[in-house]
């Protein structure tokens, strides 16, 4: 275990009030004027390259990158016949002086950038193909069928060549086809958009970082800004469908989940709670009389609240406020429809101000941007509408709800967009191909620390009746991935109610699972924020220079210490599915079949249909919840899986689950280690406002043999506080409720 935890805690602290003041403006010393070309030393390893024409440079914040004040790394400049060099620990960089920097044409004649891959030099020059990108992530998965959304992903951080390019440029176009723009003077606190300085300039972020993909990554974050947390609810269940339901039917739907013991924490009012086509603003009373009863019955219930909305239509003459909005506007009175310009500031301010709260103030917790129509704006050229509603909702929610942390559920808009989550991947078709390549794309999206893909668990387009085989397979995936949300398009025959299937049993234990295991997703999504690894992400971020962790696509590392290989093909006549899966070097405990097993090998095992493929490290600590239905209350106990075949440690991450108070320091983390048949719970370091005094634990060692007797802080256990299953090989101790700030030492005699 490669953990550090109360040393990083300190330097992630400190990072994260540092991360606040973003700063634009990059210290002088790290720029390197060279008459129409400059250049900006970031990191040993991350050099901005800028040039125009007009020698007109760039300042403000864009689109991706928000922050260039960093510490001046060590770096010296050289000027010798005509050539300007530049040198860090990393990187050897040269200018011919005077030389026009374009790379439309590839050529080294006026810049290179050198350095050393796994030893051996490696030059970059300007129009160089980077054709091992490891690519990022495209806007939606609209039509995915299969993996024919491969072609439409967008160029990552990373590449197995060991250097890539952020493309700032203005003219550069984006996945959509949109742009980047400057962040200038504010509207309502929000900073709005600005016209680049020079539209033809060159604008280009070398990364050198070889194969240290975490560390590129980190730095990404130092620049582009940091993965916010989500609130803790979101990483529940979500219920979604697009169907009409009414008041009476929502409310049906959660009185079946609580009678049948589902735990969930979100329900989605997917578009026809409102009325017109697309785009509404006012509430269907037909269908939802009282919306703000409805919306406190659901919260009375433990639920979250998000509305849909298809904006691009604007407001038309027959909604809610109209009549005002089109006063606030300035419009005459024959105005039919006040058209939606996001990019106007007076558009903003009243739109929000007049419709948006109003909502707001009626219980909607957040707002799912379902956006579909006019990519690029109307009124801005190359403005993605995308990226800008993104940019926009979150921020307003940041600065107008300042008791909760800003959410929106929306679509990727390009780079920068994870600052902004959650994601929608859009529309899907319900086939075993189509689940086949998710794990691919979600894990890859961390190359761009877009983080919280949400997919439409089940499928959204489906052809056929509904088939219970391939929903199981696919919420048994949905429990490793960032967020865990069923969904489907408005189809009457489609079914995504679990407890209307003949397997609901297998169905609830997949939610079961995924509550069981939110303290370890917590974490993770704590560790996004600090060092921009998200919690899903491929196998090569730990195992670069391993060939299989590039081939073994449909497997993924989910947080620190579990690799998930799930079952995504169609099971046999006997029930029984195959798999083929790569357990890197190392020693792991396959869940599955109950044992420590070597890495460094591929092979294949067959699988019921109650099967997940997944592999705890060895040595780790998976810390679960108890059976809940819900995420708003803490549980007062904790089950901390102890895993064998190494040693090794973990650390619990909490803190308010809802506020932006993580971001100032108000949190805690418990070191918990383990060495041989002993476990250490450390006293708990750092606080925050709610924080539990003390806990119970359920701490159970897996796969071991029956213990003579059992210790806890040097006393011996009475028979009646712990058991042993011969047949699971199962220890489980029971610690009774205990302060946090005390240590607490269990050790097995054997």
């Amino acid at each position: 275990m490669k953990k550090i935890f109360a040393l990083l805690t300190i330097l992630f602290c400190m990072d994260s009030v540092s991360a606040q003041e973003l700063n634009p403006v990059a210290h002088p010393d790290a720029v390197v004027n060279a008459g129409k070309a400059r250049f900006t030393v970031l990191t040993p390893e991350m050099i901005r390259i800028q040039y125009s024409d007009r020698a007109l440079f760039e300042d403000r914040a864009t689109f991706a990158i928000v922050n260039r004040r960093l510490p001046v790394p060590a770096f010296t400049t050289e000027e010798k016949d005509g050539w300007l060099t530049i040198t860090t620990d990393a990187l050897t960089l040269k200018y011919k002086k005077g030389g026009v920097i374009d790379g439309r044409h590839p050529s080294a004649d006026v810049l290179s950038v050198s350095m050393s891959l796994n030893g051996r030099r490696v030059v970059w020059y300007p129009g160089k193909d980077d054709a091992m990108n490891l690519k990022g992530t495209t806007r939606t998965l609209d039509g995915q069928i299969g993996d024919n959304k491969r072609q439409e992903m967008e160029n990552g951080l990373l590449s197995r060549a060991g250097w890539s390019i952020i493309d700032e440029s203005p003219r550069t176009k984006r996945g959509d086809g949109s742009t980047t723009f400057a962040f200038d003077k504010q509207v309502d606190g929000i900073e709005w958009l600005a016209e680049p300085v020079d539209k033809n300039a060159i604008d280009w972020y070398f990364m050198g970082y070889g194969h240290q993909y975490k560390k590129a990554l980190g730095d990404y974050i130092k620049v582009a800004g940091r993965q916010p947390m989500p609130p803790l609810f979101v990483l529940g269940y979500w219920y979604s469908k697009y169907q009409r339901y009414t008041s009476d039917e929502f409310m049906e739907i959660v009185n079946d989940v609580k009678r049948f013991q589902i735990p969930m924490d979100v329900m989605i009012f997917d578009m026809d709670w409102h009325t017109q086509g697309w785009t509404g603003w006012t509430w269907d009373k037909t269908a939802i009389p009282d919306p703000e009863g409805l919306i406190e019955w659901m919260h009375k219930q433990g639920l979250r609240v998000s509305l849909n909305l298809h904006p691009a239509d604007g407001v038309d003459d027959d909604e809610d406020y109209f009549t005002e909005l089109r006063e606030d506007m300035g419009m005459n009175k024959d105005t039919k429809v006040v058209p939606w310009n996001l990019s106007d500031g007076r558009f903003y301010h009243n739109m929000f101000n007049r419709i948006i709260r109003a909502r707001e103030k009626q219980g909607v917790d957040f707002w799912w941007l379902d956006w579909q129509q006019n990519l690029t704006s109307k009124y801005v050229n190359g403005l993605s509408e995308t990226f800008w509603c993104n940019h926009v909702f979150y921020n307003d929610m940041l600065l107008n709800r300042p008791d909760r942390r800003p959410l929106i559920f929306h679509r990727w808009g390009g780079l920068g967009s994870h600052r902004y989550p959650i994601g929608f991947s859009g529309d899907s078709f319900t086939t075993f191909g189509t689940l086949g390549w998710q794990p691919y794309f979600t894990a890859t999206a961390s190359n761009v620390c877009f983080g919280y893909w949400g997919h439409d668990l089940g499928g959204h387009q489906q052809t056929g009746p509904n088939d219970g085989q391939i929903y199981l397979r696919w919420m048994q995936y949905g429990v490793f991935t960032p967020v865990f949300r069923t969904h489907a398009t408005n189809w009457e025959g489609i079914e995504r109610r679990i407890w209307k299937y003949d397997n609901f049993q297998q169905l609830l234990q997949t939610v079961k699972l995924r509550y069981a295991l939110m303290p370890y997703i917590y974490t993770a999504a704590r560790q996004a924020y600090d060092t921009g690894v998200s919690i899903c992400r491929p196998l090569y971020y730990e195992w670069p220079e391993a060939n299989n962790a590039y081939l073994f696509e449909d497997e993924y590392m989910f947080g620190d210490d579990i690799l998930v290989a799930p079952v995504v093909t169609k099971a046999g006549a006997d029930g029984m599915t195959v798999r083929r899966t790569w357990l890197p070097e190392g020693k792991w405990f396959d869940v599955c079949r109950n044992q420590v097993v070597a890495g460094n090998r591929i092979f294949t095992d067959r699988y019921t249909m109650e099967e997940i493929p997944y592999f705890y490290r060895a040595g780790s600590v998976i810390v679960n919840y108890p059976p809940v239905m819900n995420l708003n209350k803490r549980p007062d106990r904790l089950i901390l899986k102890v895993v064998p075949g190494a040693n090794g440690e973990t650390s619990l991450y909490e803190d308010e689950n809802d506020t932006e108070g993580y971001k100032q320091g108000a949190f805690t983390w418990t070191r918990i280690s383990h060495e041989g048949n002993q476990l250490t719970i450390h006293p708990r370091e750092g606080q925050f406002p709610g924080m539990p005094t003390g806990r119970a634990y359920t701490v159970e060692f897996l796969a071991q043999q029956r213990p003579s007797s059992v210790m806890v802080n040097g006393k011996q256990m009475a028979s009646d506080t712990w058991s042993y299953n011969l047949q699971s090989r199962l220890v489980t101790v029971n610690i009774p409720h205990t302060s946090c700030q005390q240590s607490i030492v269990v050790k097995l005699n054997k």
